[in-house]
């Protein structure tokens, strides 16, 4: 990695020495971090070199997300590159109730790396300004540079207006690849990753148990959604991708198996025979899925069940902490419901108000740190999903100080942040005819879609 590193480094910037500083006196979260790139690095490096991009973009991730691939801010951005949903469809990362392109090892990485490219094309060669539009989208890149180019100011990315993040969003990679160039400099030690593939990919055919995967191709469910943290729910999604990541040395095993097993033994499917008291939600509940899984599998229609007739289920499968919750987070924004609290009833069990509420009782109990057994007590309240109305793009709301610059307006601060005069008037309480001076101090209200 070190020979292909490309970016600039300023050896004045305080801004990097800040960074620097922090991750030299928080050496656990490196080791969390550089232990989970052992899984990833070697991939992302080889697509870098295949495309002639800096290596210290391979680095990334440690900022994004410390390369935890069911990582989720509060933009609802997730994966090791931090897609927000809307970027992510952009760059041709599929989400569903099944799959999430966005924690794709593989798609989000080449979906990383398309979008980078084009910033780097947009803003003429300069890789730092291309990150930084990757933080704070190329909106307010192409605003700022406007602005300095007008005034007569440089363009490149020390002397641009930004987002407070942003600004030091750049620093900590390059402080990254300082770390990275001489860790022993700084007092640490990064732990060698291997110069070889961890994973492979293998073709699955259709949809497979992501249980029935592990197990043949002997490995642990924790370890197998790790390398594919894109399936949230107990199997591929059924209209593919058809393969998994798998470490390579489970890879020709798990292909032998594989051709072996008949559909149903590839989902894991058993035969379960309808009781009098069952209904499709009490079958599902029973089986830990969901009931559009038990309708899917036996093609049902709306209606009740028949007693004595035979239901293809899955087996039981108890998913990794994570997985759950990443499931709980695609109910709650596929269902366009919001979560309030409610006070639990004498006599309320976790399957009764899920049913209540048309809610999936895992994704219930997940919400509120339960399992969908536990017993719950007159007068304790829980979180559940409630209908209500979404709109079409979700925005987001953020507050930012701007610091006024020789020759700037209002009317031009205005266009940058793509806001009008009268909001800034309002948002400051400025006079009739605002006279701004340099130093001085601007809130803005910036709207953000995702």
């Amino acid at each position: 990695m070190r020979a292909g590193f490309k970016l600039e480094d300023d050896a004045d910037r305080k801004a990097i020495d800040q960074q620097l500083r922090w991750y030299a006196n928080n050496p656990d979260y490196l080791q969390r971090s550089f232990g989970r790139a052992d899984l990833y690095l070697y991939h992302i490096v080889t697509e870098l070199e295949a495309r002639g991009m800096p290596l210290e973009i391979a680095l990334l991730p440690v900022v994004e997300s410390a390369f935890e691939p069911y990582a989720y801010s509060r933009a609802r951005a997730t994966g090791l590159w931090q897609f927000i949903p809307g970027t992510g469809s952009r760059f041709g990362l599929r989400q569903d109730w099944w799959y999430d392109g966005r924690r794709d090892i593989v798609e989000s990485t080449r979906a990383a790396l398309d979008y980078l490219q084009s910033l780097h094309d947009e803003f003429n060669g300069d890789w730092l300004l291309a990150i930084a539009a990757y933080n704070c989208g190329e909106l307010i890149i192409e605003r700022s540079v406007a602005m300095n180019r007008a005034a007569g100011r440089p363009i490149d990315f020390w002397d641009l207006w930004l987002p407070k993040e942003t600004r030091a969003y750049v620093p900590k990679l390059l402080a990254m690849r300082r770390l990275v160039l001489d860790p022993r400099a700084y007092g640490l030690e990064i732990t060698p990753v291997a110069n070889q593939p961890y994973f492979a990919r293998v073709a699955t055919g259709g949809q497979i148990s992501l249980k029935v995967a592990a197990e043949i191709a002997g490995i642990t469910p924790d370890e197998l959604y790790e390398l594919n943290p894109a399936f949230h729910r107990w199997a591929t999604d059924p209209v593919g991708p058809y393969y998994l990541l798998l470490p390579v040395d489970a890879a020709e095993v798990f292909t032998q198996n594989i051709a072996q097993l008949s559909p149903d033994q590839l989902l894991g499917v058993t035969q379960y025979t309808v009781k009098r008291s069952d209904s499709v939600a009490s079958v599902a509940q029973h089986f830990h899925t969901t009931a559009n899984v038990i309708r899917e599998l036996n093609d049902l229609p709306e209606g009740r069940l028949t007693v004595g007739e035979d239901l293809r289920v899955p087996a039981d499968a108890e998913l990794p902490a994570k997985v759950v919750l990443a499931a709980a987070r695609v109910d709650g924004r596929v269902r366009g419901h919001r979560p309030h609290v409610l006070v639990v009833r004498h006599g309320d069990t976790l399957y009764s108000i899920a049913h209540r509420n048309r809610m999936d009782v895992d994704t219930l109990a997940a919400m509120n740190g339960m399992a969908p057994g536990d017993a719950l007590r007159a007068g304790q309240r829980i979180k559940v999903l409630s209908a209500g109305g979404s709109s079409r793009h979700a925005r987001s709301h953020r507050h930012v100080v701007y610091t006024v610059r020789s020759g700037d307006t209002v009317a031009g601060i205005a266009q940058l942040f793509q806001c009008s005069v009268p909001q800034i008037v309002a948002w400051n309480g400025l006079g009739a005819h605002p006279h701004l001076h340099a130093g001085q101090k601007l809130r803005i209200h910036v709207v953000r879609h995702t």
